[in-house]
């Protein structure tokens, strides 16, 4: 799903709001988590799941067309651990245990 469907998912479910409005509230709240991250807070969503920032040490890889060494800098990552009713719904196909 893109973001696109995710707004026009929500505005079938919601007749009475306009989709723009329901547009705006969707890039507010992506807005903010990753403003929150990049403050370097965590933003936890409770039944969802939690996105934080990994920091990735500096490294030496390899082009995969030509096999050289490359150096790969330091850098930070966003990193999404799902919450425990997301894993459940996810994992709930019969043959629990």
């Amino acid at each position: 799903m893109i973001k696109s469907e995710l707004i026009q998912r929500l505005a079938a479910a919601s007749p009475h709001l306009f989709q723009r409005d329901i547009e705006l509230i969707v890039n507010t709240v992506l807005d903010e988590i990753v403003e929150a991250l990049a403050t370097g807070d965590r933003v936890e969503l409770r039944g969802f799941g939690t996105f934080s920032v990994k920091n990735r040490p500096a490294r030496t890889g390899r082009n995969p067309r030509t096999g050289a060494r490359v150096e790969v800098a330091e850098k930070s990552v966003p990193f999404f651990k799902m919450g425990k009713e997301m894993r459940e719904r996810l994992n709930a196909n019969g043959d629990e245990g």
